[in-house]
């Protein structure tokens, strides 16, 4: 049997490499590739593109998506004011969302597969409505536990809810993940319901309340050595 196909969205940077420096780049850290066929899935990349139907034609070739983390969401797409801590949108974080949302929209019309990571969670909630708290130390009394230190994954509790599809992967004894994050979901999104908590309360998964995998995490599995996530995906792809 061939391995289910898995696209995953890609970050827009400048990038060095070689004689080339500050060159233009879609890059995805080596991480979620490994993540990917740690669960026994094939990769693709999916840079975004603006062409109309694109997404729609991405998403019909693949058996999953994954939206990967990255920079904030611009709060104007959940009709907010940003917030001092917020990153300022550019115009390839504006691409991004677009494009990422696009891809959302088309695996939630197609029935496929999709997990979010970090960003990703983010991005569905807003996609179906939702909101964000746009910086999450100033809700649960400055804790740093979620990002202590730029450019530096920490780690933290979470525990799934009893019930839902992440419990059933993942089981609800208290998981030990990386992270690093400062927003997180706020109001949920249309058929949405919360699947795992840190200790803080803070949302740590969401999932759809439908039979379809759609899942997503607030942390970064990717950075881990638990393949649990992935290989639901993959299989739920097969």
């Amino acid at each position: 049997m061939p391995r289910p196909l898995i696209g995953i969205s890609t970050y827009l940077n400048s990038a060095s490499w070689g004689v080339w420096r500050d060159t233009p780049a879609d890059l995805l850290p080596r991480r979620y590739a490994e993540f990917i066929q740690a669960g026994g899935g094939l990769v693709a990349m999916l840079p975004p593109d603006d062409h109309p139907d694109a997404a729609a034609e991405a998403v019909a070739r693949l058996d999953g998506l994954i939206i990967a983390g990255g920079p904030d969401v611009a709060p104007a797409r959940y009709g907010a004011v940003a917030d001092p801590h917020t990153q300022t949108p550019t115009p390839d974080s504006l691409a991004r969302d677009a494009w990422e949302l696009a891809l959302i929209h088309a695996a939630l019309d197609r029935e496929r597969p999709l997990l979010g990571i970090c960003r990703g969670m983010q991005l569905l909630n807003v996609a179906l409505g939702g909101d964000l708290t746009q910086h999450l130390p100033d809700l649960i009394g400055g804790s740093l536990e979620h990002s202590p230190t730029p450019g530096h994954y920490a780690r933290h509790s979470v525990s799934a809810v009893d019930g839902t599809r992440t419990a059933a992967i993942l089981g609800t004894d208290m998981l030990s993940v990386p992270t690093y994050h400062h927003q997180a979901v706020a109001a949920l999104g249309r058929g949405l319901r919360p699947s795992a908590h840190a200790d803080d309360g803070t949302v740590e998964a969401v999932e759809g309340d439908g039979p379809s995998f759609l899942l997503a995490v607030q942390w970064h599995p990717e950075q881990g050595d638990d393949a649990r996530l992935t290989s639901a995906l993959v299989h739920a792809a097969s």
